[in-house]
């Protein structure tokens, strides 16, 4: 069960659904609610540099989002991906409970998680990282 092509396929699976996730939530800042609702709504929030979060957020989730999917420049966009859900766990979901229907912090800290993994572990063969020879990570003794 622990073979590359499992291992690339879940990596596959696990992108494709992260960047899902992530392209809608951009999408829905700046389409849905527009940059300035954006903005307004984090600096409601409390969320420190409200114009310059919202703006970091929207991007990291859509354009990271899309290159999940595709698996391009994983291990940066995993980490700023991760970087977006610290953010909103820290300064939006912590003191709500574990719950998303409260408010809670399940969804950043699955999605955050997910993320993580996927910078640390890398996009796969199935990715264009991989077409690129950085799609799987290496032992050190690989190294």
């Amino acid at each position: 069960m622990n073979s590359p092509v499992v291992r690339d396929l879940a990596a596959l699976v696990a992108r494709v659904a992260l960047g899902i996730v992530f392209v809608a939530h951009g999408w829905q800042k700046l389409n849905t609610n527009g940059l300035d609702a954006t903005t307004a709504g984090f600096e409601g929030m409390g969320i420190p540099f409200p114009t310059f979060s919202a703006y970091f957020a929207t991007f990291v989730e859509l354009v990271g989002g899309g290159l999940l999917i595709v698996g391009l420049l994983t291990p940066v966009v995993g980490l700023l991906l991760v970087i977006d859900m610290v953010g909103a766990l820290v300064f939006v979901h912590l003191d709500k409970g574990v719950f998303v229907t409260d408010g809670g912090w399940e969804l950043v800290v699955g999605l955050g998680a997910g993320a993580l993994l996927l910078a640390v572990v890398g996009a796969g063969s199935f990715s264009l990282d991989g077409v690129f020879g950085r799609g799987r990570s290496r032992s050190r003794a690989a190294r």
